[in-house]
């Protein structure tokens, strides 16, 4: 076997472009191993990093080897035990022997683990909500942002030398020589024409202090004329880059979340888990993404972060007071031109059978045109109610930007999340 060693010097972060690499090499086993840990943690543990295995068969790397020298004469398939059609054995112990999917136990005791290695948190969030993206998320007008990008801003004569245009150094530099040399060089060609006169006369008619005096002066024009520099300080010229603004991709969730009587404790706590996964994603994916949070019941209101989840507030149930608030606060705060809208809700779908026509009515003159994505979640094991019923229409009316979906155990949520959030696929 041949031996490769790389002599060249270790650069910055040599280990970690290896590491992504890696991560890129092996994507299909890693990310069914973060798709298991989803199912087994809890969401407000999903920050954490996670070990994953890969089998041993699935490592191996191409090698290579030096064959024997000379000729020889080899015959591959055939040989003098076997012939053509004949059924070859298994070998024992092949494919693992019964020893689960790493390398398989051998008679002898002896074997090889799977490899296994641990994500970090940013990795483990990165196969996390990888191909995922809120839909339908457009630029709107340009706004106060900290967001910009270098262009190109012209020539200018001071810079850093990574940043030196030669072409136009060079250029200006010659333009320089010209207008400094030609007055030099017409007088030098005066000089040197006169010379040349003077000394075609005849010997008696020379005069030898006018040729000492041309010489010298042709003398000094040629030092004159060398002395200029080929290239000077003030010919070099830079690029300058300029940074410009760029347009703000902004967008807006609102988050509604049921909190009336028929909403028992477990039916809070998957809606909880449900938005602190779409809290990260948010966080994780968009730097201009404002979130606010409605609770309601027979009333809404608009609440902070630790009302929303932790707050023991209960009541009836009038899912059109949430709809109402949620369209005031978008025509007050968040204007079309400037905000992507998106909502999330969350409920067991039971609502005041009078209320549901009216929630029906109220999206589909008010919130539906101004918004990008709705996603409804109902929490239940049971049959749809009256809320799921008008939220039909709904989506047979605006099938591109609104989906709903149900889920009852906590292993169905990042599914349901996937499904709602999944990136659009070009076609």
């Amino acid at each position: 076997m041949g031996y490769f060693i790389d002599r060249r010097p270790n650069g910055k972060n040599k280990s970690t472009v290896n590491r992504q690499r890696f991560l890129r090499r092996y994507r299909k086993h890693i990310r069914k191993a973060v798709n298991e840990a989803v199912k087994k943690r809890s969401i407000t543990d999903m920050e954490r990093g996670e070990e994953v295995s890969i089998p041993d068969r699935d490592i191996s790397e191409p090698v290579f080897q030096q064959g024997k020298a000379g000729r020889k004469n080899v015959v591959h398939p055939g040989n003098k035990k076997f012939n053509q059609g004949d059924r070859v054995d298994r070998p024992p112990n092949a494919g693992g022997g019964g020893g689960g999917s790493g390398s398989g136990a051998s008679q002898d005791g002896s074997g090889e683990d799977e490899f296994a290695f641990t994500l970090t948190r940013d990795e483990f969030m990165d196969f996390l909500f990888d191909d995922l993206e809120l839909p339908n998320l457009v630029r709107k007008e340009l706004t106060e942002t900290d967001e910009t990008r270098p262009v190109h801003g012209g020539i200018v004569r001071q810079g850093t030398p990574s940043r030196l245009h030669v072409v136009r150094s060079m250029r200006s530099a010659y333009a320089r020589r010209l207008a400094m040399g030609s007055g030099i060089k017409r007088e030098l060609k005066e000089c040197e024409a006169a010379l040349a006169e003077e000394e075609a006369k005849e010997t008696a008619l020379r005069n030898p202090l006018r040729i000492r005096e041309l010489e010298e002066a042709i003398e000094q024009l040629q030092k004159r004329l060398a002395a200029i520099p080929y290239l000077d300080d003030e010919d070099l010229r830079y690029r300058h880059m300029k940074q410009q603004p760029v347009p703000a991709t902004q967008a807006v969730m609102l988050c509604i979340m049921d909190v009336s009587g028929s909403m028992t404790e477990r039916h809070k706590e998957l809606a909880k888990r449900f938005f602190l996964l779409l809290y990260l994603f948010l966080e994780r994916s968009y730097k201009k993404v404002e979130l606010v949070f409605i609770r309601h019941h027979t009333t809404a209101r608009e609440v902070g972060e630790e009302e929303f989840f932790y707050s023991r507030e209960t009541g009836g149930t009038i899912v059109s007071s949430a709809l109402k608030l949620a369209s005031s606060i978008l025509e007050a705060r968040y204007p079309a031109s400037r905000w992507n809208a998106y909502i999330a809700q969350a409920s067991d779908g039971d609502n005041w059978d009078d209320d549901s026509d009216i929630c029906a009515e109220w999206m589909t003159k008010k919130l539906m045109p101004r918004v990008s994505y709705f996603a409804y979640v109902e929490i239940t094991p049971h049959a749809h109610q009256a809320l799921w019923e008008a939220y039909t229409e709904i989506q047979t009316a605006f099938p591109d930007n609104f989906a709903m979906r149900q889920f009852y155990e906590p292993s169905e949520i990042y599914p349901v999340f996937r499904e709602l959030f999944q990136k659009e696929r070009s076609s």
